[in-house]
């Protein structure tokens, strides 16, 4: 009987620290955000900003208490072309002076199936805020890096319409069309590393 009583008292006693959400931090030397944009009406330009920070709040027992903060440096901006990044970090789209990050912060977290969520919240660019919907792949299994920290990581992607952010710098093409298109995709590749407690 007294063994009983011990045994349910250790799976009392772990019970929490099982269902408790972990909290991961977005490691920015192996995180990136890309985008993808029609041009001309006949290829795809791509570019992605260098420098993702945030965090996330994962509860495995209950998704929906689950939540992401990420903040884009915007002023990290590279397409491989100094002439188009100084257009695309000028007033014309993105205007980096005076709005140097992008943020999202998740308002809603939900299962979309085996290895994948749905999560909903507010993207801001360029000062102005709209909800939008990042299907995730992920989190995958966490794993130890050589050092001994927890790793895992997610990979999410949306399409937006960049003239609802006010970058709407665009010309017509002859017979119609635009120069660059108002659908912009984004992918956005994150490593997590699990925040560790302070020591006391």
């Amino acid at each position: 009987m007294r063994r009983n009583v011990l045994l349910a008292a250790a799976i009392l006693l772990a019970f929490p620290a099982v269902c408790a959400a972990t909290v991961w931090e977005i490691d920015s030397a192996h995180s990136s955000a890309q985008f993808k944009v029609r041009h001309l009406a006949v290829s795809n330009v791509t570019g992605g900003f260098g420098k993702v920070t945030g965090t996330v709040n994962y509860d495995e027992s209950d998704i929906t208490k689950s939540s992401v903060e990420a903040t884009i440096d915007a002023t990290t901006l590279d397409t491989a072309h100094e002439g188009r990044d100084k257009h695309l970090k000028s007033p014309d789209f993105f205007d980096v002076a005076n709005h140097g990050t992008i943020t999202f912060k998740s308002k809603k977290v939900e299962k979309a199936g085996e290895g994948k969520l749905k999560v909903t919240g507010d993207l801001t660019i360029r000062g102005t805020t709209k909800e939008v919907v990042l299907d995730v792949d992920g989190p995958v299994p966490a794993v130890k890096d050589p050092w001994g920290n927890l790793k895992s990581g997610v990979s999410a992607t949306t399409k937006i319409n960049r003239q609802d952010f006010g970058v709407a710098w665009s010309k017509l093409m002859e017979g119609g069309g635009l120069v660059v298109s108002n659908d912009v995709w984004i992918t956005i590749d994150v490593e997590l590393v699990e925040k560790k407690p302070p020591t006391s």
